[in-house]
């Protein structure tokens, strides 16, 4: 995946910043308690791909201790480039090329990054390399399948349920699944991986709640790639931003089926 084909690339600094702490605010308790699941402890080699803004860089740096390591691989490490830490090292590169010795990790951690990436099982198979025997990953992807209005005025409904198709299309033109989550615990059974954990989260929220302010805030930022599809006009982009603020409005904005799974020792 270049920079290029990225939804987010054209996003400025400081939007782009406060669109990654949101979600960072909002998924990190889910993530860091997967996380946790798998034993992660002092001398583990870690490897987080995204790295976003950096917090579930920061927060394996202390649990693994001066003995242990993080890398931070993402395609733009602005954001995460100034983390000062003895056991982090920061990697500007594409997951699908990373110059890194294959079985140099005991746990790797990517939070929304295949989505986004219409040959995903290439960068997945690289993860899997990259990952020792009896090592654990955790994969979050979220699942815009899920997405409905449930409870609001009616034109702002239909405003909602436009955006969703519109997100639909956009990654369908790109070549990316919109709905990949919910796939995920099968491609990873079918790489023989074992002691597979679920969970499908599919909050429904309401306005002003922080899963409507992260979609609000990608809404503003990627306006002009839905309308582009032609499913979406500027009015429901209005329209979708005024649902997301409102309390008294309802929906499911997606889902995040996350997976946990141990590589088979040889």
């Amino acid at each position: 995946m270049s920079t290029s084909q990225y939804v987010f690339t054209d996003s400025q600094h400081s939007k782009e910043l406060e669109r990654l702490q949101a979600i960072e605010k909002v998924f990190d308790p889910a993530s860091r308690r997967r996380i946790q699941a798998t034993g992660i402890t002092t001398n583990w080699q870690c490897l987080e791909v995204g790295a976003g803004a950096g917090s579930i860089t920061q927060w394996m740096t202390a649990v693994v201790g001066e003995s242990g390591k993080v890398v931070a691989v993402d395609l733009d490490t602005r954001f995460v480039a100034n983390i000062k830490s003895s056991n982090v090292e920061v990697l500007e590169a594409d997951i699908r090329h990373v110059p890194l010795e294959n079985h140099s990790f005991d746990f790797i951690h990517a939070r929304y990054v295949l989505i986004h990436i219409s040959d995903f099982q290439v960068a997945l198979s690289r993860m899997l390399d990259l990952l020792k025997p009896g090592g654990w990953i955790v994969i979050e992807e979220p699942d815009f399948s899920a997405a409905r209005a449930i409870v609001g005025e009616a034109a702002a409904c239909q405003s909602v349920n436009r955006v969703n198709r519109a997100i639909l299309q956009m990654f369908a033109n790109r070549g990316m699944d919109y709905a990949l989550g919910v796939k995920l615990p099968a491609i990873l059974q079918q790489l023989s991986l074992q002691h597979l954990s679920v969970e499908n989260d599919a909050p429904l929220s309401n306005g002003g709640s922080g899963v409507a302010t992260v979609m609000k805030m990608s809404t503003v930022q990627l306006a002009e790639k839905y309308i582009a599809t032609g499913e979406v006009t500027h009015e429901d982009i209005k329209k979708y931003c005024l649902f997301a603020d409102d309390r008294n409005a309802w929906a499911i904005y997606y889902a995040t089926v996350g997976v946990t799974a141990q590589k088979t020792a040889v």
